[in-house]
């Protein structure tokens, strides 16, 4: 804050607080607290003394909002606490020519006393910090430890020293007419809204663009893999020929030469072979090299073409987050930090899958969604509660005991109708109506899913819901997944 935002606040404070007591103090960061002053519409007093940013200011929040994002009071606060009870504000100041204020408090102890303290709100840089200082301007205690004289506790505070090149930011214009505590609650909100989706976006993009990369490095792997074993048929040719010229081949140390009696002109063909070995135990040698190369490459081929796969996969996703990031979707990009899919072969993808599968069947609707099906009631809960995210579809048999199935949608799509309708005839399918001609599904998203406190496995109550009729049938078009 420059000197003119906070020339221009003091008097919006001072109009909000004097005369006010201060009540439970929230500390929000290692820097930052809100106060409660029991003023109307949800105000409560913000100050932060974070170096990068320090500011004051009033707030509009919902109390359980404000005590959702309240962490453990630090000693410093604590002894707030303990100085404010019996205390009111009264004079809200500007520290002469500096970029601070005081807070001046006054009251009556247990014992009928008077007594005065001042909390100073230091917001200088990189040396802002709050202070609670006595009558005689002598600091008690602070929230940071900052050098300097008049900045330790037991000195006379006194405003940090400044450099010659240390000036201070320009005042800049007035904003006459405002609330001003809401235009900078606003910019700090925008501005935190924003680095949260900087942050979101840059970590669910980087994750995606390591994934391609390790990728590519396993597909570098397995080529070179391939290339060490060489050319199995060459292998056999070889072990082939050595057989067919046992008799007639000539050796010249390590060199062998043959007839290549398999070519309709029968050239010579020279063969390295170990010169310590017979020409039977040069061949078997050959064999198996050509066993072991044809192995291979038949495997690293399917390994090939489950990585090729992925990295379709990976790249088609990579351009669904950049679309996110540019359509400013956080929504999807959260969605993204738990729904991300890890393709290829990593150790935990398989781990996951085996969890899902262990309590779910799944399935593939015609329009290419997955389905899970709970398996028995205890899997219910896990698939509803552990695996289920907050948009993926989830359905259940309306009238009868049965499974839970969940719709999964990690790109946020619309769920086509098709896929509604078959996912609601495995839900009656796998219930104990299924020998009815038709049965009611019931079917919501999974946010609006709840668990009632000591009910029974797989027992569940719904928020909202809708319901669709169909006939207990295993659809034609879905597909099970191994």
């Amino acid at each position: 804050m420059n000197l003119a935002t906070i020339e221009q606040i003091i008097p919006e404070l001072r109009t909000a607080l004097v005369g006010r007591r201060p009540g439970k103090i929230f500390p929000l960061s290692r820097h930052s607290m809100a106060i409660d002053f029991r003023l109307s519409d949800s105000q409560y007093l913000f100050i932060s003394v974070e170096p990068a940013n320090p500011r004051v200011y009033l707030i509009r929040r919902r109390l359980r909002d404000i005590e959702k994002a309240s962490g453990n009071p630090s000693p410093f606060v604590m002894q707030m606490k303990k100085r404010f009870s019996g205390a009111e504000i009264e004079a809200v100041e500007q520290v002469p020519d500096e970029r601070g204020l005081r807070l001046l408090f006054a009251g009556t102890d247990e014992l009928g006393l008077d007594f005065q303290f001042a909390l100073v709100i230091q917001l200088s840089g990189k040396s802002a910090n709050l202070f609670l200082t006595d009558a005689s301007n002598r600091i008690g205690d602070s929230l940071r430890d900052t050098l300097g004289e008049g900045q330790q506790i037991g000195d006379t505070y006194q405003p940090p020293l400044r450099n010659s090149s240390d000036k201070l930011p320009p005042s800049g214009e007035q904003l006459e007419h405002v609330n001003l505590s809401a235009v900078l609650d606003a910019e700090d909100l925008e501005k935190k809204a924003e680095a949260e989706f900087r942050s979101v976006a840059n970590t669910v993009r980087s994750k995606m663009v390591r994934e391609i990369s390790r990728l590519e490095k396993l597909r570098k792997k397995l080529l070179d893999d391939r290339e060490s074993h060489g050319d199995a048929d060459r292998w056999k040719r070889f072990g082939d020929l050595i057989l067919a010229n046992l008799g007639t081949a000539k050796r010249n140390g390590s060199k062998l030469t043959v007839i290549d009696y398999f070519d309709d002109a029968t050239p010579a063909v020279d063969i390295d072979i170990d010169e310590n070995d017979e020409l039977t135990e040069a061949a078997e040698k050959f064999f198996k090299r050509y066993t072991k190369a044809r192995n291979a490459r038949d495997e690293i081929a399917k390994r090939l073409e489950a990585i090729e796969d992925g990295m379709r996969s990976a790249k088609a996703e990579l351009a669904n987050i950049d679309k996110s990031i540019a359509d400013r979707d956080l929504d999807a990009l959260r969605d993204r930090l738990g729904h991300q899919p890890i393709v290829g072969s990593s150790k935990k993808e398989k781990e996951k899958v085996s969890a899902t599968s262990a309590v779910a069947r799944v399935f593939i609707s015609s329009d290419g969604f997955e389905i899970l099906v709970g398996k028995r009631a205890k899997d219910n809960d896990q698939l509803t509660f552990k695996i289920a995210k907050s948009l993926d579809v989830w359905m259940h048999a309306a009238d009868y005991p049965g499974s839970h199935v969940v719709i999964r949608n990690r790109d946020r799509k619309e769920i086509p109708p098709s896929t509604l309708l078959e996912a609601a005839q495995l839900a009656a399918f796998y219930s104990q109506g299924k020998a009815q001609p038709k049965a009611a599904v019931h079917y919501t998203l999974k946010k609006f899913v709840n668990k009632p406190k000591g009910s029974a496995p797989g027992l569940v109550s719904l928020a909202s819901f809708k319901t669709i009729l169909v006939e207990p049938e295993f659809p034609d078009k879905v597909q099970k997944k191994d």
